[in-house]
């Protein structure tokens, strides 16, 4: 059965400012990640399995892990903000659920309560095995602040 929420797709005004902004991001860049899926309040962000994001037991590193949760997270709540604002963590916490193994690891940001402030998100981290098998390996939870663009 296929998910629902994951069909929902964000508006192309709003996938072209969130994936500009993704592409500006240099750490994730840096690790290989790219967003899978952007809908109202939810995204996913995909980060495949090489040497460079493992720590020395092979595991995807904790801080890559932490990294792409953060960023899913972030660019949940941006789908949702105006256009003249921006986006700012606060806080986050992740929990690590199981060794995070598989072909690629996928966060799963998605907005529980979107303010005009603040805004929390739902954290969730899979392991993805080449099959397709899947894994809850983190999940967390974040809080994040709606700021306004600087002037250019």
């Amino acid at each position: 059965m296929t998910d629902p929420a994951r069909q929902e797709q964000a508006s192309p005004e709003v996938q072209k400012r969130i994936q500009e902004s993704f592409d500006r991001q240099g750490l994730m860049a840096h690790l290989g990640a790219r967003i899978s899926h952007m809908a109202p309040g939810r995204v996913h962000i995909v980060l495949p399995a090489r040497p460079e994001v493992t720590q020395q037991h092979g595991y995807f590193h904790a801080g890559a892990t932490s990294a792409i949760a953060d960023s899913a997270g972030g660019y949940a709540a941006y789908t949702l903000f105006p256009e003249d604002t921006d986006v700012l963590t606060v806080e986050y916490k992740i929990n690590l659920l199981a060794p995070a193994v598989g072909a690629h690891i996928e966060a799963i940001g998605t907005v529980l309560k979107s303010g005009r402030t603040l805004t929390v998100c739902q954290l969730e981290v899979y392991g993805v095995q080449a099959d397709g098998e899947r894994r809850l390996v983190a999940n967390g939870q974040q809080t994040l602040i709606r700021v306004n663009k600087p002037a250019q």
